[in-house]
């Protein structure tokens, strides 16, 4: 598993012009509406500025989640849904279109001189309690460093109106992982996400025929259809072991994952169809494993071994993680050995130097992480959870 190394750098000063005029501008009403005016206004600033620098808002909100009390992360939103009202939809592009509905950012106050006193009266806080409240906020973003961009800009980008994975697959898919998170029998949540890191497969294979078929020998793809990033969130406890996890399901499928932990998420880079049923195998693969991971560890806690319960739990779930990645690319290699078209071979390995190459170059430097559990009895009931069933129907 690969980690980004930290970058530093210095916190913006635009917050500092909030901090200077504050308990001036509170003293009177009109103050009061000139203060609000100057926070939505140089929060855009500071958010545009986190946009230049490769930030996303899931990234933003994620990290002021983890750090900073919870009525700095709503101001956050709150900000995040200001600024996106400079944008036309349709040039936001589909994932950030999916974060700010994800997030629930709208504006919900009717002008910019009323912001603060909303959002005091809905967070209960004094005035001085919100200057303060947005000064922290302000001064997260402001300091924010720069990371690698994995999309378009707001205000450059489309609004993607399909999906990249064909409908009726991409139903089926998400049919078989959600009987497999719902399920209170591991080996037949097992054996339905295994089905469906088959039919990922069977996918990746006709992706790269019709590839073929429209390169005619080229590289593989068409002009603009190159290997993509996306952000997956990382977030603890037992972190570690989940991007491990997250890391195997990208290996099997054509992608790969670099580890930001200081930032709490991933970036996995590869071709859109592909990065979209990762991050739909991660999602379900991480469900299942708490799910499991809990059971193991009530049963754990009741033989009396309660003070090792966190040992336990990590390695059991770094043991799983590492056993369902060799589960899910043997799932590869047996559908990948039944392929009779002899041009979708070269086409998939053209696919995977082009996405090792776009990952070097984002990320030109990595540390290597190996990772061991503490725990004998959650590493061997890891194996056993990821390994109860056979993978074929």
């Amino acid at each position: 598993m690969r980690t980004l190394r930290a970058f530093t750098g210095s916190a913006d000063d635009l917050a500092d012009v909030v901090y200077a005029s504050a308990s001036a501008l509170t003293a009177a009403p009109a103050g009061a509406a000139a203060l609000s005016r100057a926070v939505v206004r140089v929060a855009s600033a500071a958010l545009r500025g986190c946009w230049e620098r490769g930030w996303q808002p899931a990234d933003v909100v994620r990290l002021v989640r983890a750090q900073l009390p919870p009525a700095e992360a709503r101001f956050t939103v709150d900000v995040i849904a200001a600024e996106a009202r400079r944008y036309a939809p349709e040039t936001l592009g589909a994932r950030w279109t999916a974060q700010l509905r994800e997030l629930e950012a709208r504006v919900w106050w009717e002008t910019d001189d009323g912001f603060l006193a909303g959002f005091a009266a809905r967070e209960r806080l004094s005035r001085f309690e919100t200057v303060a409240c947005a000064l922290g906020a302000l001064r997260m973003i402001g300091s924010l460093p720069r990371i690698g961009a994995v999309g378009p800009l707001p205000g450059t980008g489309h609004l993607q109106t399909r999906t990249a994975v064909e409908p009726r697959m991409l139903g089926r898919i998400r049919a078989l992982l959600a009987k497999a998170e719902s399920t209170q029998f591991p080996e037949e949540a097992e054996a339905l996400s295994a089905k469906a890191q088959e039919l990922m497969a069977r996918h990746a294979l006709d992706e790269a025929a019709l590839a073929a078929a429209h390169s005619a020998g080229s590289a593989g793809w068409g002009d603009g259809d190159g290997p993509e990033a996306c952000r997956i969130g990382v977030e603890g406890p037992y972190e570690s072991a989940k991007a491990l996890l997250l890391d195997a399901v990208a290996a099997a499928n054509h992608c790969q994952a670099v580890w930001s932990g200081e930032y709490g998420f991933s970036t996995v880079v590869g071709f859109e169809a592909d990065l979209e049923l990762v991050e739909l195998m991660y999602t379900s693969l991480l469900v299942q494993a708490t799910a499991a991971m809990r059971r193991a560890a009530d049963e754990h806690h009741a033989r009396g071994r309660s003070r090792r319960t966190r040992d336990f739990r990590e390695s059991f779930l770094i043991s799983y993680a590492a056993r369902i990645g060799e589960r899910l690319a043997a799932a590869v290699r047996d559908v990948t050995a039944q392929e009779p078209r002899s041009e979708v071979l070269p086409v998939l390995a053209a696919r995977d130097v082009a996405v090792g190459e776009t990952a070097q170059q984002l990320f030109p430097e990595t540390t290597s992480h190996r990772l061991r559990g503490r725990d004998a009895d959650g590493w061997t009931q890891g194996a056993e959870a990821a390994d109860s069933a056979v993978l074929r129907d």
